[in-house]
């Protein structure tokens, strides 16, 4: 059974959100059973990298309040974070475009890596204070979860998963996603924002019952027919 989810690299309810969700789905006995593919959202497609410039202020400005402000929403969220294991240092989040970020994702997905190239950015943009949109960081990230970094670094530079960037954030207009993270679960349910475990439990609990009785094998009682070629059994 798929999971799609859509998200954006700077999204922090993002990071809590998978993390939420992959609690939840490691004490599911049908874990193993469970297809899931990251998509990708943009938030700020405008947004550019500004050296000097910090989460705070970008919050405070795009938001159209204070400095202050700004810095007590960002705390909350680090709180919040650190609830589900997670370390967010906002003093050193470097502000930057995310899209050369999801052009990535897609080349580490077409790998079977798009899981642990999602979980690498989260971990560089909100703990480590890298700037996801340097060529040179995405490729470090690439060699550091098994891609081959020459490959990443060409594909970067020759704009490719370009288009499917775009295929993602116009199928996500398309179902009507308004914000993210957005779990779409065998494209019957979605669970919007960082729920709590137990409602994506419940969620992924639902739509796997429905979706294992759609996908029943039939029971076959053998008795004696006559194949294609030919012969009696």
């Amino acid at each position: 059974m798929k999971v799609e989810i859509w998200s954006d690299v700077m999204c922090p309810f993002c990071y809590i959100g998978k993390r939420r969700f992959e609690n939840a789905l490691q004490e599911l006995p049908f874990k193993d059973e469970i297809e899931i593919e990251w998509k990708s959202f943009q938030l700020n497609p405008d947004l550019q990298y500004q050296p000097g410039r910090n989460i705070h202020q970008y919050l405070a400005e795009h938001k159209g309040f204070s400095i202050e402000k700004a810095k007590e929403m960002n705390n909350y969220v680090t709180d919040m974070a650190a609830q589900e294991g997670l370390t967010y240092d906002f003093e050193k989040a470097v502000v930057a475009n995310s899209f050369d970020a999801h052009r990535f994702a897609h080349l580490a997905k077409k790998q079977g890596k798009g899981d642990a190239a999602e979980e690498s950015l989260f971990k560089a943009y909100f703990s480590e204070g890298k700037n996801i949109s340097d060529y040179d960081t995405l490729v470090q990230l690439g060699i550091d979860i098994g891609l081959d970094g020459a490959a990443v670094k060409q594909a970067l530079e020759n704009e490719d998963y370009t288009k499917e960037v775009y295929k993602d954030i116009a199928e996500a207009d398309a179902i009507g996603v308004r914000g993210v993270p957005f779990f779409v679960i065998d494209r019957k349910y979605a669970v919007s924002g960082a729920q709590a475990k137990d409602v994506f439990a419940q969620a992924l609990e639902r739509s796997y019952s429905e979706w294992k009785k759609e996908n029943t094998k039939f029971t076959t009682i053998e008795g004696q027919v006559c194949s294609p070629d030919g012969d009696s059994k």
